[in-house]
C-alpha cells in the first residue's frame, strides 16, 4: 500500500520516468497493481491547467487507474459546520431535524472514505495486488484511505498501541497540517481558507467500524474523543505543527509533552480500553450501507445529551467482564 502527493507527470504533461521507473520495480511481469485517484473533477481540472493532469495509460501499463472522489477543504468544512449547527439545535422536529442532517452531506462523507478505503483494501486483499493512493497533496484524503485500509485489513492495527502507531506513522509523520486543518471548531464565526475536518472523518469512520465490529477494536469511544479533542486543542504536542519539519524547527518533542506517553500510563489506559475486545485476525469489511452508517451521537451530540446513563452502562460491563 503505497502514497503519493502528486500525479505521476512532470511539469508541462512530460513523462516523469522516474515515477515510471519506480512503479515498475514494485510490479513483477504478469502482476498488476491499482491506482486510486482521490482528487475531485475540480482538483484534476486545475491539475491539468498547471501543466499536470492524470497518469497516461501507456506509461504505466500495468497499472489500472481508479477514481474514487473524496471531498476536502471547505466542501468538507461546510459539511461539518451545517452538521454542527443542526446539532446546536434540540427544539428542531423529527422531520426539519433529518432534513438538515441529510443537508449537511456528513454522512455522505463518511460512507465515501470507508468506501475508498474498502475498494483499496479489496484491491490487496482479494486481488493481491499493490495499490498506490495519491491525491492533491498527499496529506488529506490519501491519507484517511491509506490509514482506514489498514485497520480493516490488519489487526494490529486495532490495538490500543497499533491504533496509535497507525497515527504516528500515517498521520503525523506523514505531513497533515494539523495546526492549518484544525485551526477553529466549526463553531467559530471566523473560517480559515485551510481549514477542514478530514482529521475528525477519519475519526467517525473509526467509530463505525468500532460500531458495527464491538469486539475487534481494542480501544473504544473514549480514545477517539480525546483525539478529536486534543486535535484542536492540547495540553501536548503530538498534533502541534503541520509536519515533522515545523516540529523539528520549533523543538516540540523537546520542549512539550507526548499524548501518547500520557495515554499508555496504567491508570490512564484502562479508560480507553474496549472491555469486550477479543483479538479477531480475519480482515473487517463494514457496510457502507445507508442504514449501516449512523451519526456519531456520542461525539455531534455530547454537549445536548448527557452521557450519564451511556457511562454507567460501559463501567457496569467493565465489571462483568473483569468479574469472568
Amino acid at each position: 500500500l503505497l502514497r503519493s502527493s502528486q500525479p505521476l507527470t512532470g511539469p508541462n504533461r512530460r513523462r516523469c520516468r522516474e515515477d515510471e521507473k519506480l512503479l515498475g520495480t514494485i510490479l513483477d511481469e504478469g502482476e498488476r497493481g491499482f491506482i486510486i485517484d482521490t482528487r475531485s473533477a475540480q482538483a484534476a481540472k486545475q491539475a491539468r491547467m498547471s501543466g499536470g493532469g492524470t497518469e497516461p495509460k501507456s506509461s504505466y501499463p500495468q497499472w489500472r487507474r481508479l477514481h474514487r472522489a473524496l471531498d476536502r477543504g471547505r466542501p468538507l468544512q461546510e459539511s461539518f459546520v451545517k452538521l454542527a449547527e443542526a446539532c446546536g439545535e434540540p427544539s428542531l422536529s423529527m422531520d426539519r431535524w433529518l432534513s438538515r442532517l441529510d443537508g449537511s452531506r456528513w454522512l455522505g462523507h463518511v460512507k465515501a472514505a470507508l468506501s475508498t478505503a474498502c475498494l483499496a483494501a479489496q484491491c490487496l486483499d482479494r486481488e493481491d495486488s499493490s495499490v498506490l493512493v495519491h491525491g492533491a497533496e498527499g496529506t488529506d484524503t490519501t491519507l484517511l484511505v491509506t490509514a482506514l485500509a489498514q485497520l480493516i485489513l490488519d489487526p494490529s492495527c486495532r490495538t490500543l498501541e497499533g491504533f496509535q502507531a497507525l497515527l504516528e506513522r500515517e498521520w503525523i509523520e506523514a505531513g497533515h497540517p494539523f495546526h492549518l486543518r484544525c485551526a477553529r471548531s466549526a463553531s467559530s464565526h471566523a473560517r480559515g481558507k485551510q481549514e477542514a475536518p478530514l482529521f475528525l472523518l477519519f475519526l467517525d469512520c473509526v467509530w463505525q467500524l468500532s460500531r458495527q465490529f464491538p469486539l475487534s477494536l481494542e480501544f473504544g469511544e473514549q480514545l477517539l474523543l480525546t483525539l478529536f479533542d486534543n486535535a484542536y486543542a492540547s495540553a501536548f504536542g503530538t498534533f502541534l505543527c503541520n509536519s515533522e519539519k515545523e516540529r523539528s524547527l520549533c523543538k516540540v518533542k523537546e520542549s512539550t509533552h507526548s499524548l501518547w506517553a500520557w495515554l499508555n500510563q496504567p491508570e490512564e489506559r484502562q479508560k480507553y480500553l474496549n472491555p469486550l475486545y477479543s483479538h479477531n485476525p480475519l480482515v473487517i469489511w463494514p457496510s457502507v450501507e445507508p442504514q449501516s452508517i449512523q451519526l456519531w451521537q456520542g461525539l455531534f451530540l455530547r454537549w445536548i445529551r448527557p452521557s450519564q446513563h451511556l457511562d454507567e452502562a460501559w463501567v457496569e460491563i467493565q465489571r462483568l467482564v473483569e468479574g469472568n
